[in-house]
């Protein structure tokens, strides 16, 4: 069914995207989350490293990146929801064929690729069709979106701790899996917005002359569908260069924590059963910080850059404090601290690429931003769990994280700046036209 409207409706059955979107979210990104819950009974079953085994999350962080152009461009040769309901059978395939678990090479292909490819799959268009149904409520509705991994996350850390100790963790996986088929319903939901802007615009580029310029430009600009399926072109804009960066650091990072905060609570003699509810206080806060942070980026109070700097900063800071937890109730301080400011960054990256890029290049800035993003998902986790081997202590992970994060802020700032001198220079490029334009009209005052 097609949109009757191509402009973003900014509410209206967008709303219902936004809902698909959540429960999107929360069966792909929240399972990654809490997949820690595995880390130690993966480990102690093939008897690896800590460093060996990471590489299960690597695998799936870089495939979901890998995959993101790949969806995008899947997007526009047919649709967002064939590429969710694709992403869903993948997904479920990881996790049913993990059941095996034959060897930590199969862990790789089924929980890593495969997974990883499914969630990819799911995570690109839903987060994309969300942008494209909403203009000036963006940032509250991608939040509200993003918030599903939390919500579910929240549930997920005790009630994966319960499937694991009922079931073992190969039962685990494939009860899991059975739930992620859940993402198929959630894709079929998401009706295409405007989708016959694809089919004009493959007929007026067969048929336009030089003269029908104007007019195709005039609809490209309305037509919230992106034409272009990968544009590399945006590697030689500064501005996305800088971003990119970024991301590959921050990518370094984000999935570090979740990763080893099990391990660590282990570590600390915390109980299973306490170390899952961590899990929850992470997915809670986390989803306040989500909802609270769309609300402030909705009312343009603060430049999303700004506000993006001051959470990444937060964040860093909190990573580098929550090493100095020593027992149940301090650890959960500082999980709880790190959970909001994490939610608050992830609630307006996107947003931020947004304005970078403008919506005319997203679903291509987008597919481009989280393939250069996969080094950093990909060499992270990896590096982290080297570094606690060779330190044997997993609070090396997090100062590790926290270290990159920081060092991520000075090319948000150096964004910013550049971003601010280019609009100066357009502001100041304009005052001798209009100053121009005003003598003709002084020089008839004159002489009336």
């Amino acid at each position: 069914m097609q949109a009757k409207d191509s402009n973003p409706p900014d509410g209206g059955y967008g709303w219902v995207v936004v809902v698909s979107a959540f429960m999107v979210m929360g069966l792909t990104v929240a399972v990654l989350k809490t997949f820690g819950l595995f880390f130690v009974e993966i480990q102690q079953h093939f008897d690896g490293l800590a460093s060996t085994t990471s590489w299960i999350t690597s695998v799936t962080i870089a495939i979901f990146h890998l995959g993101a152009p790949v969806a995008s461009s899947l997007c526009v040769r047919y649709t967002h929801r064939a590429v969710v309901i694709t992403g869903g059978l993948l997904a479920f395939s990881g996790m049913a064929l993990g059941f095996f678990g034959f060897n930590m090479v199969w862990m790789y292909v089924t929980t890593g690729f495969l997974q990883g490819l499914g969630i990819s799959f799911s995570w690109t268009p839903a987060i994309s069709i969300v942008s494209h149904y909403f203009s000036k409520k963006r940032a509250l509705a991608n939040a509200i979106a993003s918030a599903g991994e939390c919500a579910f996350a929240f549930t997920f850390g005790p009630f994966f701790q319960w499937l694991i100790s009922q079931y073992g963790w190969k039962g685990a996986l494939l009860i899991i899996g059975g739930i992620q088929l859940n993402i198929c319903i959630g894709g079929a939901l998401m009706r295409p917005l405007a989708s016959s802007c694809l089919l004009e615009d493959h007929h007026s580029e067969t048929q336009t002359s030089p003269g029908k310029n104007a007019s195709r430009t005039d609809k490209e600009d309305k037509c919230p569908i992106i034409h272009k399926t990968f544009n590399w072109m945006l590697l030689k804009r500064p501005e996305f260069v800088l971003y990119a960066i970024f991301g590959i650091l921050a990518a370094m990072s984000f999935f570090v924590p979740p990763l080893f905060l099990v391990p660590f609570s282990y570590s600390l003699g915390i109980d299973e059963s306490w170390t899952a509810s961590l899990l929850s206080i992470l997915a809670m806060v986390d989803f306040a910080g989500r909802l609270l942070c769309g609300w402030y980026a909705n009312l343009h109070v603060t430049k999303t850059i700004h506000l993006l700097v001051m959470t990444i900063t937060l964040i860093s800071t909190s990573l580098m404090l929550l090493p100095l937890a020593n027992n149940y109730v301090s650890l959960a301080i500082f999980t709880g601290f790190y959970g909001f400011f994490f939610g608050t960054t992830v609630a307006i990256h996107i947003t931020v690429l947004a304005d970078v890029v403008g919506m005319p290049e997203f679903d291509s800035a987008l597919g481009l931003f989280m393939l250069i993003r996969s080094s950093g998902g990909f060499v992270g986790p990896p590096l982290a769990g080297l570094i606690v081997d060779m330190a044997g202590d997993y609070r090396a992970g997090f100062y590790m994280a926290g270290a990159t994060l920081i060092l991520s802020t000075g090319f948000l700032v150096t964004l910013d700046q550049l971003q601010q001198r280019k609009e100066r220079g357009s502001q100041t490029s304009t005052k001798p036209e209009k100053s121009t334009l005003s003598y003709p009209s002084l020089h008839l005052l004159k002489h009336k």
